[in-house]
């Protein structure tokens, strides 16, 4: 017998054996990858939700007003939209509050900025106090506030109204060693279905002048 004839019944063993080693190591590989793979994916998963969650974060700092952490006016004018919207399509009643405060600008003359600061942060304390989870107050600028009342009628939107001049003038802050309080109008507006944002505040606007000029004429 020849040597060849000799590991000629060896050799298909061996083969398989090779095989089998192959086949091992390439499933090995192929789960090794497939772990990195997850692994890949868990982390892009990870910083894609890290990413919304600073773009929502930076969405709702760009809508919130610093001094008073409530909506601005660019929140403001987002939340009516989407109320409205919300109106068109589904029915119920949204009202509008505006709200002006009385003879601010003497507070930051008399009492200096910090202590205006201090009534602006107090009214916004006051009217967040004073309204529904439901419902957004704002800060649209200076001494001019909004609250957006949902599901609300004229009678109970007039009503809350009445509410909210009290609980402005019934607050006071410690400012420059002295208690300060301030009075505001509120004017109310019910939004009608179709109604743009800019004649909601239009028709509240109006109805907050005309509430300043009977305040007015009342103290006189």
């Amino acid at each position: 017998m020849t040597k060849s004839a000799e590991i000629l019944p060896f050799a298909p063993a061996a083969a398989r054996s090779r095989r089998a080693r192959a086949a091992s190591s390439a499933a090995l590989n192929q789960d090794a990858m497939q772990r990195q793979l997850v692994s890949e994916i868990e982390r892009l998963s990870r910083e894609l939700e890290d990413s919304r969650l600073i773009m929502r974060e930076m969405e709702a700092r760009a809508e919130t007003d610093a001094l008073c952490d409530v909506l601005n006016r660019r929140g403001f004018e987002r939340e009516l939209t989407r109320a409205l919207k919300h109106v068109e399509r589904y029915g119920g009643t949204i009202g509008l509050a505006m709200i002006d405060l009385d003879n601010f600008k003497p507070v930051n003359d008399i009492h200096g900025h910090a202590a205006g600061d201090a009534v602006l942060r107090m009214v916004s304390a006051t009217l967040i106090s004073e309204v529904r989870a439901s419902d957004r107050v704002a800060r649209l600028g200076g001494d001019e506030f909004a609250v957006i009342l949902w599901n609300i009628d004229k009678t109970h939107a007039s009503a809350k109204a009445w509410a909210l001049e009290a609980a402005i003038a019934a607050a006071s802050v410690e400012a420059s060693g002295e208690h300060l309080s301030i009075g505001a109008s509120c004017g109310i507006a019910i939004a009608q279905k179709g109604e743009s944002v800019d004649a909601v505040i239009a028709q509240a606007d109006a109805a907050m002048y005309a509430r300043k000029l009977e305040r007015r004429a009342v103290r006189r």
